[in-house]
């Protein structure tokens, strides 16, 4: 009989690991993600919208840029402060508010678009954090994801790591999220309509070397990886980090651009 998982314990392992580095370097690039989510959730001018996960802020700043009324969510209060600089500077109106995505402290249907771009999809208890998504979404309102696939290059950079330092027993991948099957299997007992595009996000560095500098340095969930190997595993793992990005790379010997393929999730509350 398996023993059952300390979701606690794996919580404060995660809020550890996205803690370190500084995850704002690598989030920023992303920018163009939020963009095209809150376009495809068709935000308007004064509806209330939630940023679950919040990171650096992408989706809250598309969102804010749309003339919403925005509350951005993280259990990393130095990431929200990410965000809020961001906001500053922009002369945009958000809240920030330090929550845990498993148990969101709103009042049911508070929100009318709920929003995480590649956030919710880490928290260890899934259903319960998709749970918590569909309490605070009115009836009406949208859930709008972007959740990375399995199949596309940062679920198999994850899968990478998973072989160089094992996951948690029992822990489920993250990339669950970024399947339709998981999606409906958990939404569509909320009566949710899913809406789901397959959509590509291209990492573009100079080199294999520089993407992985990069993010040893800056994504936390790396950062971590490298510290907790020894010499040889550390090398080990570069070297199938390297192997990974360079059979992916559709620049050739001039550049890298690496496409990664995501699911960009509409779910209207019916």
């Amino acid at each position: 009989m398996s023993t059952p998982i300390d979701l606690t314990a794996l919580k404060n392992r995660q809020m550890a690991s996205w803690a370190s580095g500084d995850y704002a370097v690598i989030g920023t690039t992303l920018q163009i993600v939020g963009e095209q989510l809150a376009e495809a959730c068709d935000l308007l001018c004064d509806e209330r919208v939630l940023d679950v996960a919040a990171g650096n802020g992408n989706a809250t700043l598309a969102a804010a840029r749309r003339g919403c009324q925005v509350t951005s969510t993280d259990y990393v209060a130095a990431l929200l402060e990410r965000g809020a600089e961001r906001t500053r500077a922009e002369r945009l109106n958000v809240a920030f508010q330090v929550a845990d995505a498993e148990a969101l402290p709103f009042a049911d249907g508070s929100f009318d678009a709920v929003l995480s771009t590649f956030g919710v999809m880490f928290t260890p208890d899934q259903p319960k954090a998709a749970a918590e998504l569909a309490r605070v979404c009115r009836p009406g309102g949208r859930i709008g994801l972007a959740n990375w696939t399995p199949e596309g290059f940062v679920g198999q950079m994850f899968k990478t790591l998973g072989q160089h330092l094992p996951p948690v027993p029992g822990a489920n991948p993250p990339s669950r999220w970024g399947t339709e099957a998981w999606l409906h299997e958990h939404f569509d007992e909320q009566e949710f309509l899913l809406q789901v595009t397959r959509r590509t996000f291209n990492f573009r560095y100079r080199s294999a070397a520089h993407f992985i500098d990069t993010f040893r340095q800056w994504y936390g969930p790396m950062h971590k990886a490298f510290a907790a190997l020894p010499a040889d595993g550390a090398k080990a793992l570069e070297a199938d980090l390297t192997e990974l990005i360079n059979r992916m790379n559709r620049a050739g010997d001039k550049s890298l651009v690496v496409p990664s393929e995501y699911l960009e999730v509409v779910i209207t509350r019916r």
